[in-house]
This record gives C-alpha cells, sequence and structure tokens, in this order.
C-alpha cells in the first residue's frame, strides 16, 4: 500500500470520509434505523454479523469509491473481517480506492468538569500494531464537550492530543475528535474555547494529524485550524443533524469535509432491493460530496 498516495488522498482529494464505526452500545440502533429489530438476532455476534452485512453492503456499492469517499473509518471488529473474501482494510483500498481508518477508543468517561474524556484504551500499542500490519492509515478517536468549561476542554484536547503521539509514533495518523455536543445552551462559546486548544496544540505539533469537529454555530469558524501546517484536514461529524441541514452547514465551511455516520445511512433499509439501495447511496453519497467539496 501507498503510505504517501494515501497520505495526499486525504491531504487534498475531493470527497468525504465515510464513518463505518458504530460502536457495541450504537449498534442496534444503526440496526434498527436500517429495518432491523432486536427480535431478528438473538446474540451478540448474530448483531454484529448483521451490521458488518450493512457495511459490506454499503462499500460494495458502485458509489463507494475513492472518486467521491475518499476514506472510511472503520469498527476493530470491521478491520478484523473480511469484505469480499479480502481483508477490509485491504479490500478498501486496493478494491475501492478508499483510505481505510480505525476507530481505536473504548468509549466515554462519566462527565466532569463538562466534558467526557476517553476511557482507557487498553493494550493500545498492540492494537496500533495489528492496525498497520493490515494496512490501516489512521485512527479516530472521541471524546465529548458538554459545556463550555475551560478547564475541562482543555484536558479534554490535551488527552487527544498526548494520544495522538502514541498513535503517530506507530506511523498512524490520528483523527482528533473532541465533539461539541449540538444541543448545548452554550456551544458556540464552547466552540470558542476549543478552537484556542486545538490551535495551541497545532502549534506544539512537529507532524500532521487530523480533526473531526462538530459542525460550528458560526461558518468558517475554523478556518485556522484548516489552514495549519501540522493538519492534513478537518473533517465535520453530522452530530445528529439531519443530512440535509448537515450538508447545507458543511457547504457554509469553505475546506471542510464530511465524516458523517448517520447522516450517511439515513434512508437505507435491509428490505431494499440492491437496485433500490445502491440508487439511495449514490445519491446520499453525491449529496455529502457535494457539500464537502466548497
Amino acid at each position: 500500500m501507498s503510505n504517501t498516495q494515501q497520505a495526499e488522498q486525504m491531504r487534498s482529494g475531493k470527497g468525504f470520509v465515510a464513518a463505518l464505526d458504530q460502536s457495541g452500545g450504537s449498534t442496534p440502533k444503526a440496526l434498527r434505523l436500517y429495518g432491523i429489530n432486536e427480535d431478528r438476532f438473538s446474540s451478540e455476534a448474530e448483531m454484529f454479523d448483521m451490521i458488518h452485512a450493512m457495511r459490506a453492503r454499503i462499500v460494495r456499492a458502485p458509489a463507494f469509491t475513492g472518486e467521491k469517499v475518499i476514506g472510511a473509518i472503520l469498527f476493530e471488529m470491521t478491520m478484523d473481517r473480511d469484505f469480499e473474501h479480502k481483508p477490509s482494510a485491504a479490500y478498501l483500498w486496493e478494491n475501492r480506492g478508499v483510505v481505510p481508518f480505525l476507530k481505536c477508543d473504548k468509549g466515554l468517561e462519566d462527565e466532569a468538569n463538562g466534558v467526557q474524556l476517553m476511557k482507557p484504551m487498553g493494550d493500545l500499542d498492540g492494537l496500533l500494531a495489528r492496525a498497520k500490519s493490515l494496512g490501516v492509515f489512521g485512527t479516530k478517536m472521541r471524546s465529548v464537550i458538554q459545556s463550555a468549561n475551560p478547564a475541562g476542554i482543555a484536558a479534554n484536547v490535551a488527552q487527544q492530543f498526548e494520544i495522538g503521539r502514541q498513535i503517530l509514533g506507530h506511523g498512524l495518523v490520528p483523527i482528533i475528535e473532541p465533539e461539541v455536543n449540538i444541543a448545548i445552551a452554550d456551544k458556540a462559546e464552547a466552540e470558542a474555547i476549543l478552537r484556542d486548544e486545538l490551535m495551541k496544540n497545532l502549534d506544539a505539533m512537529d507532524q500532521e494529524v487530523m480533526l473531526k469537529l462538530t459542525l460550528p454555530s458560526e461558518a468558517n469558524f475554523y478556518a485556522d485550524a484548516i489552514a495549519h501546517e501540522n493538519c492534513m484536514r478537518v473533517v465535520a461529524l453530522s452530530g445528529g443533524y439531519l443530512r440535509e441541514d448537515a450538508n447545507r452547514m458543511l457547504a457554509e465551511n469553505n475546506g471542510m469535509i464530511a465524516s458523517f455516520s448517520r447522516a450517511l445511512t439515513e434512508g437505507l433499509n435491509d428490505a431494499q432491493s440492491d437496485d433500490e439501495f445502491n440508487a439511495m447511496i449514490a445519491d446520499t453519497i453525491d449529496s455529502i460530496y457535494q457539500a464537502s467539496i466548497t
């Protein structure tokens, strides 16, 4: 695999990053939205088989290629499985031209100081080494900001960059995701604090990272981060916004591209024929692509 080619695609390629990394906790909801209720599976193993089948259907769709989808984030169990009898990361890059990433966090701590930090990640070095050996290009890890608490936000961003350096040490590019909850009353104030902390930490880096950020209350709010020499790309999470709203907001932010999860799978259904499914995912991919190239 060409790491240089993948890095260039992530730096300047036209398109967006598909988030296919629903964890165990969010999988039942993702399956319900896809038309599969809990009575269709009787064990966790069956549940994961069904979400993998949904993801496989998405990545096999004719429209799911590097022409518009430049990267995709995988859940660990997906990384360890195959698409079309080929290891998933290799399939994404070699068959679809899509750069593979791995969700590496283990969930969130309880809220303290207005934020939720990431839980300990166990043998992260072992996971990163395995990801690298499977052809993964980078990682993604999520923490959450629940209020405009300066100390909490500083700790949140510091944790992200500290682990980011560990990830860089394995030759992988981290996507740093300190999500701002879209429902909080002081969202704009939290974003102002977050931006300052991000810029301070980017200034202290000597290698490139990526950022995954909530769509901001003010258009082009993260322009300085997008332009920073140590920021490979800034991607946006949909954060619960419906796709139409997320696309409209994204289009107002020049240089920011999508990394949508729920907005990507919105409207897809297990009962759809392959033709219906492929047509819908093609329309979805095109709409997110158009919002990502402003």
